[in-house]
């Protein structure tokens, strides 16, 4: 049994469809990546996994069972969290706050000093500006923050959606290097990229979203040296 399973998802907003006949499994302890052009339809699809979109068609299994009907904030207790594309920080509140307000599940509560401090390890500068408001952080410090808000949640499976958005070359690498400490610390990474070269050059296995459709499914490696893949994301 997969950790997650999608299964013939379709989904659309009104009469557009997103995504038609998606299935996708990601198994515990890998780093996935799902790459594809801007509009594939890979937020829909991290969307329609957190319960902010209901399927027309199909199932979401997580653990072997359904989260589809269910609303967003016991997706979250289930242990998937979702780190959405422009990092949506509370540019009012201050770093610690919007920190602890990643850890409100009940399971999460009881752990947040000890999550605090790993999140501050992995992330020096937000300890650093741990009582400054978020809206003052830059771009790549507001991204830190909001992978670190998620991460106050304990989740099993986190979602990451378009993490290298707008970044710096150098934050970018520093992005993805953290983004590989915490799978390796044990967390199950799903992430969705338009970086396709460093997205897929991290990760066990990729899918290939174009039109709301899967039109590849291999190994990182297998999908960099796909012609098509080449063509199409790579420039080559």
């Amino acid at each position: 049994m997969s950790l997650l399973e999608l299964s013939n998802l379709d989904v659309a907003y009104g009469d557009l469809p997103a995504l038609s006949d998606v299935s996708l499994a990601v198994e515990a302890g890998e780093t996935l990546s799902v790459v594809g052009a801007n509009g594939s339809g890979k937020t829909t699809m991290l969307r329609t996994i957190s319960g902010l979109l209901r399927p027309r068609r199909g199932e979401v299994r997580f653990e072997g069972e359904r989260i589809d009907r269910l609303p967003c904030h016991r997706v979250v207790e289930r242990g998937v969290v979702h780190v959405p594309e422009g990092r949506k920080v509370f540019p009012s509140l201050a770093v610690r706050e919007n920190l602890e307000l990643g850890s409100y599940p009940r399971a999460a509560r009881a752990h947040r000093a000890d999550s605090l401090e790993r999140v501050f390890s992995l992330f020096p500068r937000l300890r650093e500006r741990a009582g400054q408001a978020a809206g003052t952080l830059s771009g790549g410090e507001q991204q830190m923050l909001a992978i670190g808000r998620a991460l106050m949640a304990r989740p099993t499976l986190l979602m990451l959606d378009e993490p290298s958005l707008g970044l710096a070359p150098l934050i970018v690498t520093e992005i993805f290097r953290t983004i590989d400490a915490i799978h390796r610390a044990g967390v199950t990474v799903l992430l969705v990229e338009q970086n396709t070269r460093q997205a897929l050059a991290l990760s066990r296995r990729g899918y290939v979203l174009e039109n709301g459709r899967v039109v590849l499914v291999g190994t990182g490696a297998e999908l960099l040296g796909n012609e098509h893949v080449k063509r199409a994301y790579l420039g080559m």
